[in-house]
């Protein structure tokens, strides 16, 4: 694979990874930067996503090699000095590796639940605006073998760089969609015929002694108010017991308990 060696910032070739913090926070049309030889490997091998080129700092190249062989041949591959790199991306690319990706077709909640296994265990999270709190989730449903992420519309991108890189690439592994609001995906999974439970620290049942049907939901809220109580009062609820006195799990950390609880992760 030949490389395309960049010494203008400014070259029109590299400009989708022009001021990256800026442009996440604005969106980029349905694409993303993936960030580091980690989540560069799950990028190349996601079936959902697909990269559209790759800048690489020029003394990463090397070690790189492997990676790349794995990519389509005429996938364009940019190399850069450090000050370059820096210029392009608005700040300091210590780890040298960036990449810019594409969701092939975004599915909806409806086709995603459609294509679940008869047993299948799907995470539902509910207002997450922490794009630290998303990939942890997502790696943690990676681990423990869920099936799909459902979002509301209240929660952040996925595809956030931030989000990609805490889930060391299980955002571009879960299957994943985006509804509308809590209540009706509620009602979309109900139809489907799963049994649905909300994560909450005042929850009913011991998350010890919870039952798991073959099609489950669990719902997570955000930090703080944690999930609705209209929403709360409609399902199922469980807790994770923690010493007295103690307010509650980050929401990140509790997602690995539960699902460690109800995957089935051998």
């Amino acid at each position: 694979m030949e490389t395309i060696r960049i010494d203008d910032p400014a070259d029109p070739r590299v400009a989708p990874y022009l001021s990256v913090r800026e442009r996440d926070l604005a969106g980029r049309q349905g694409r993303f930067i993936a960030e580091g030889k980690v989540v560069l490997n799950v990028l190349f091998s996601a079936a959902r996503f697909v990269a559209e080129s790759v800048l690489v700092l020029e003394n990463r190249l090397p070690g790189l090699a492997d990676t790349l062989r794995r990519a389509p041949s005429s996938l364009p591959v940019y190399t850069a000095s450090q000050p370059v790199m820096d210029a392009i991306a608005g700040f300091h690319i210590h780890r040298g590796i960036l990449a810019v990706g594409r969701k092939r077709e975004a599915d909806s909640p409806e086709e995603l639940l459609a294509s679940l296994p008869e047993r299948a265990l799907v995470v539902v999270t509910v207002g997450l605006s922490n794009h630290d709190n998303v990939g942890a989730i997502f790696r943690n449903a990676a681990a423990f073998g869920a099936d799909a992420v459902l979002l509301d519309a209240t929660c952040c991108d996925p595809l956030y760089r931030k989000a990609i890189r805490v889930s060391v690439g299980a955002v571009l592994k879960v299957p994943f969609a985006t509804g509308s609001d809590a209540g009706s995906i509620v009602a979309l999974l109900d139809k489907a015929g799963f049994g649905q439970a909300a994560l909450s620290p005042s929850g009913t049942t011991d998350i010890r002694v919870a039952s798991r049907p073959d099609r489950m939901a669990l719902y997570l809220g955000t930090e703080g108010d944690g999930l609705p109580d209209d929403l709360l009062s409609r399902l199922r609820t469980v807790r994770i017991p923690i010493v007295e006195g103690f307010d509650s799990l980050n929401v990140a950390a509790a997602s690995a308990v539960a699902l460690h609880r109800f995957g089935d992760a051998k």
